[in-house]
């Protein structure tokens, strides 16, 4: 029976007939599946809309604490918050780095801080239960001494403990791939704008209309810079802002420049024509890299792909002569 079974399974029809089976659902799957994605544009607009509010609310609290009002309304009420301020996680497990990180990431609100700090809390835990219940309660690696096994365990505690700081940094990599590229365009745009008379944050503004499209991200930012540059005190604040949060040194330099135009009244236009410059320039060498790096990455899958295709197309006639002729 079981040599049968065996047979059917390396039958050399079934293993091609199963083959075909998961190229074509592959072929199907990315093929519909881009029909069935929604685009997050306007929940990305409410949430720079949302942000805004929450901007004037603490221009406005900032004005009135010499009246002796409260502060803001909190209206996260959520079960996160609950653990955090439980167990003050916010000193044990905030810094600075963090919170830059998190906004970075896109995660700005305070729901999101909350949720993060109560993950890496009770991430460890779950980690260490469920490694502990599949080694010791299921006795797999029995085989191994009970240190090992026991290392094993805190090792997936000390992962799930670490898992959020990967899905942040996940994140972080994709947004600002998705800034990178579209960050010249939009440099252009305002650059244009600007030299047609439009203010910095008219500007700004523009460009984030026009490159929501593009990179949703980006337009994220730059809606949210024009709403700080409306409502802060200190322009260079909203500046530095922008960089902090996307972390990119081309959007570091470009605010840089805009804080040394208005501070010393120099020429915005220039500035951003030789940063727009430099941008389309440093995604050009880029390009170029990627390009010079294509034929190594391809010698192995030509290797273990191609060449046998060709091998057996080549001698497979020769092959099948010899084997008629003896």
């Amino acid at each position: 029976m079981s040599a049968d079974l065996a047979a059917r399974l390396t039958d050399p029809r079934l293993i091609i007939a199963v083959l075909v089976a998961l190229a074509v659902f592959a072929t199907l799957y990315t093929l519909i599946m881009p029909l069935f994605e929604k685009g997050d544009l306007n929940k990305r607009m409410k949430s720079v809309a949302l942000e805004r509010d929450q901007m004037r609310a603490r221009e406005r609290a900032r004005m009135s604490a010499s009246t002796g009002r409260g502060s803001l309304r909190n209206t996260d009420n959520s079960s996160a918050r609950k653990i955090v301020e439980r167990f003050n996680l916010r000193k044990a497990l905030l810094d600075d780095k963090t919170g830059d990180r998190l906004k970075a990431a896109g995660l700005r609100s305070q729901n999101a801080l909350h949720v993060f700090l109560a993950a890496r809390f009770i991430l460890p835990f779950i980690c260490l239960a469920l490694a502990g219940g599949w080694i010791f309660g299921l006795d797999h690696l029995k085989e191994r001494p009970f240190a090992m096994r026991l290392l094993a365990t805190i090792v997936a505690g000390y992962v799930g403990f670490y898992l959020p700081n990967l899905y942040v940094s996940n994140r972080i990599t994709k947004r600002q791939l998705s800034i990178r590229r579209a960050w010249p365009d939009a440099l252009d745009l305002i650059l244009i704008c600007v030299e047609s008379g439009m203010s910095i944050e008219a500007a700004m503004r523009k460009a984030g209309d026009e490159m929501a499209t593009q990179s949703p991200e980006l337009a994220e930012e730059l809606m949210l810079t024009t709403a700080e540059l409306s409502f802060l005190q200190d322009r260079k604040v909203a500046y530095e802002n922008l960089g902090s949060r996307t972390q990119l040194d081309t959007v570091k330099s470009v605010c840089q420049a805009l804080i040394q135009a208005e501070r010393y009244g120099t020429p915005v236009g220039q500035a951003l024509r030789v940063l727009a410059q430099e941008s389309r320039d440093e995604r050009m060498n880029e390009a170029e890299k990627k390009a010079a790096a294509l034929p190594p990455k391809l010698t192995v899958p030509m290797i273990l792909f191609f060449l046998p295709v060709l091998i057996a197309v080549i001698l497979g006639p020769a092959g099948i002569r010899v084997a008629d002729r003896f």
